[in-house]
């Protein structure tokens, strides 16, 4: 149990570090078919791994100059908001139907992944900048708070922690498209400033499944952690080598077949 919950993790954060975000999708699907967790209990663990592999990812980018703490920590506390709720739908959801609903999520992941390795990033920025984001900056560079901008990042910020709370994920397949789309904000320090997000809202997440006296096993979430943490390294390492965009590809491909997969278990299950 021990060596499966530090292999486990180190997929998780293998695949963290190599794309940057969507790899705390597999969490949940490794828990409950790897290690026989139940799936509500699956989410909390997930929640507390994914929250402190993001941590030690956020002090390494913090170090490096790529961390917005004041946009982050306003998207945070909305998505600390919406973390409680998602927490209590996925109290209330049948658990067949909690996985279902995660391969769903599944799917949407992988397309939103296949779409940006796809994308011509040079490109993207280039329209973004050319149409303007939402959120305005100043010839510092320094985020405009303006009305529009701070609906919006709440908006968006609220449906993370509810994706958080609901389904265990950190939500950085939102987080970082959000954040260069809506102001302006380069991909590197999108990336950064994502993991203050995930961090926090994870942190909302727990305190969230723990109030509603949901358990959640330390031995095992530290085992997780230890492997994540070094899967997330050797990710960042591997990922210097290889490309981007085919990396994506190769994720998004991935999250299918898993999602492919724990359908068919779950409407096997439902028939039986």
């Amino acid at each position: 149990m021990v060596l499966l919950s530090l292999a486990f993790g180190a997929i998780v954060g293998l695949s963290l570090g190599l794309t940057g975000g969507g790899g705390a999708i597999f969490a949940v699907p490794l828990l409950v078919y790897g290690l026989s967790v139940e799936p509500r209990q699956a989410v909390g663990i997930s929640l507390a791994a994914v929250g402190m592999t993001a941590a030690v990812g956020l002090l390494i980018r913090w170090k490096a100059g790529q961390v917005e703490v004041v946009t982050g920590l306003l998207f945070a506390v909305a998505g600390m908001a919406g973390a409680p709720i998602g927490s209590w739908l996925s109290g209330v959801i049948p658990e067949s139907l909690l996985l279902l609903l995660f391969a769903l999520l599944m799917f949407v992941v992988a397309a939103r992944m296949w779409q940006d390795a796809r994308r011509d990033t040079k490109h993207a920025a280039n329209s973004a900048a050319e149409d303007g984001p939402i959120c305005g900056r100043d010839t510092a560079g320094k985020l405009r708070l303006a009305s529009p901008c701070v609906v919006v990042l709440c908006v968006v910020g609220v449906l993370t922690g509810v994706l958080a709370g609901m389904f265990g994920v950190g939500g950085g397949f939102v987080i970082v498209p959000a954040l260069v789309l809506f102001t302006g904000m380069a991909i590197h320090r999108a990336v950064g400033t994502s993991l203050l997000v995930i961090t926090l809202i994870c942190a909302a997440g727990v305190a969230s499944h723990l109030l509603a006296q949901r358990a959640i096993p330390l031995d095992m979430t530290l085992y997780f952690v230890g492997g994540g943490v070094l899967g997330m390294f050797a990710g960042i390492w591997v990922s210097r080598a290889l490309s981007g965009p085919a990396l994506q590809k190769g994720f998004a491909a991935v999250i299918v077949a898993v999602a492919v997969f724990v359908i068919l278990r779950n409407t096997a299950y439902l028939g039986s």
